[in-house]
């Protein structure tokens, strides 16, 4: 069996911001071939939309929500698993979870505000069929010329039989 974690919390402090991580793992002694591929697509989505997101930060270049998004889309669809996307690639953090700035997002919404200085987001590809669904969340902080994944990236399916 495939289990999606998908954990969210926050210091028990005025203005903290919460943190909203996803992990994947499965129950049996060896993951099946179709779920390790499809995760494997959506880690090099998040790897890329990460990529992207540091190489614009590092040159001072402005970057909107939807290009990053489209970017993480275009490594799922070209992997032949577009049709499996039913999400955006991310949303702002905040003092709420889901936050009022800038989203990832050509998917639901088509978001061409700025990520900004001094703010935090998720980065979260998924794929779902009828048989399974799989997704990578991982957290980002990005500065005046620094952009940083604040967390471990999840690099295969943990196996936990």
């Amino acid at each position: 069996t495939l289990l999606l974690l998908d954990l969210w919390g926050k210091l028990d402090e005025p203005d903290a911001v919460f943190a909203d991580i996803t992990w994947v793992g499965y129950t049996g002694q060896s993951v099946p071939k179709p779920m390790q591929t499809a995760f494997s697509v959506i880690a090099a989505a998040r790897d890329k939309a990460v990529e992207l997101i540091e190489a614009r930060a590092h040159a001072e270049q402005a970057l909107m929500g939807w290009e990053v998004d489209r970017t993480a889309r275009k490594v799922i669809q070209l992997a032949g698993y577009g049709g499996w996307i039913l999400h955006r690639t991310g949303h702002s953090l905040g003092e709420q979870v889901h936050g009022d700035g800038v989203h990832l997002d050509d998917y639901e919404t088509h978001d061409d505000r700025r990520l900004l200085p001094g703010t935090g987001f998720t980065i979260e590809p998924g794929v779902y069929s009828d048989e399974f669904g799989v997704r990578t969340e991982i957290n980002m902080y990005i500065g005046e010329q620094e952009a940083l994944v604040t967390g471990p990236r999840q690099t295969e399916i943990v196996t936990l039989g």
